[in-house]
């Protein structure tokens, strides 16, 4: 499984917000000096967002991710803000290995598989962010987490059929950020459902041991920011697990 130390950007500056809310945010200082420091404990990918983006539907941070991608040995998983053909094409131009499509992968979803098919499965990921209803189905949230899309993870899925899509990131919007451990029923059920896909989970790790256990759902890939930034753990001994 792979560790993806994660950088979220709010006004150029590493934050961390809570349960997605963007006025309950703490700043951590430079990216450029947390991007080394993740490449120096030996990070191979390193997830970036451009929470800015995100929230207002369009680029705001490009110009900085693209000086990050460019600045350290390490890959570079970035979104935030993806809603068009040319936002994707900008952040590969930049630099950034593989893009993350949130909003759009789920209200345009015949776009974005024609994305895909452009641009080869390997450089696009699909995010699901989801909130779990009172009916008790988990709902995907667009627009930087603040609205319903309308669709359950199942349908959001479905959208996809296998070979149309590889990489999903999947987060529970309600642990995101407050330490509360990885959502790991949920896990394990969609990747039951998709052995097809390969699956990040994102949201709530605050312990080795929550990521041994994702390492037993057969997650490709675990995204930890708080945890880090929190001193929870070092990045060193996640990757060594």
């Amino acid at each position: 499984m792979l560790i993806y130390p994660a950088i979220d950007l709010q006004d150029g500056v590493c934050v961390r917000l809570v349960q997605g809310r963007f006025d309950d945010s703490t700043r951590y200082g430079d990216p450029r000096k947390q991007l080394a420091a993740f490449a120096q404990a030996g990070a191979q990918w390193v997830h970036i967002v451009d929470l800015d983006g995100a929230k207002q539907g369009s680029p705001a941070q490009y110009e900085l991710i693209g000086e990050l991608a460019r600045s350290a040995d390490v890959r570079i998983q970035s979104g935030g803000g993806v809603r068009e053909r040319a936002h994707v094409e900008a952040l590969l131009d930049a630099g950034v290995a593989r893009v993350v499509i949130g909003s759009a992968a789920v209200k345009r979803p015949q776009d974005v598989r024609a994305w895909i098919e452009a641009f080869g499965a390997e450089r696009i990921c699909c995010a699901f962010d989801v909130k779990r209803r009172d009916d008790g189905a988990f709902e995907v949230v667009v627009g930087g987490w603040t609205a319903g899309g309308g669709a359950t993870i199942e349908e959001a899925l479905a959208f996809y059929p296998p070979g149309a899509l590889k990489h999903i990131l999947v987060t529970d919007v309600s642990r995101d950020g407050i330490l509360a451990g990885p959502n790991v029923e949920l896990m394990q059920t969609i990747i039951a459902a998709r052995p097809d896909l390969d699956v990040q989970a994102s949201g709530g790790v605050a312990t080795l041991d929550d990521l041994t256990t994702l390492r037993g759902t057969n997650a490709a890939g675990a995204i930890v920011g708080r945890a880090l930034y929190e001193r929870r753990f070092t990045l060193e001994d996640a990757l060594a697990g």
